[in-house]
């Protein structure tokens, strides 16, 4: 308790002015070299996953043309044979 018996004879003191974004920066030696290997590696992590998107959203817009290339071929095979079926049907009447 001692201590803060001292403490408490001295009075109030002013705290110190926080540092600046610019002073921390001249104080540890410059931040270029971390900023520029920190986007690179975001770059490089983008590039990657930009490639894999594209590629994920090529690979079903392929897989859903395909689908509905299916239920359209469906369709017009259908549409034929009930052309036919309704043109034989009106022959023979």
């Amino acid at each position: 308790m001692a201590k803060h018996d001292d403490l408490l004879e001295q009075g109030p003191r002013e705290a110190p002015e926080p540092e600046t974004a610019d002073q921390r920066t001249k104080r540890l030696g410059g931040a270029a070299a971390g900023g520029i290997a920190a986007g690179g590696a975001a770059l490089a992590k983008l590039g990657f996953l930009t490639k894999f998107l594209i590629w994920i959203f090529a690979w079903h817009g392929i897989v859903d043309l395909w689908r509905v290339g299916g239920w359209i071929a469906i369709v017009a095979v259908a549409g034929v044979i009930t052309t036919y079926l309704v043109l034989r049907s009106r022959r023979e009447a």
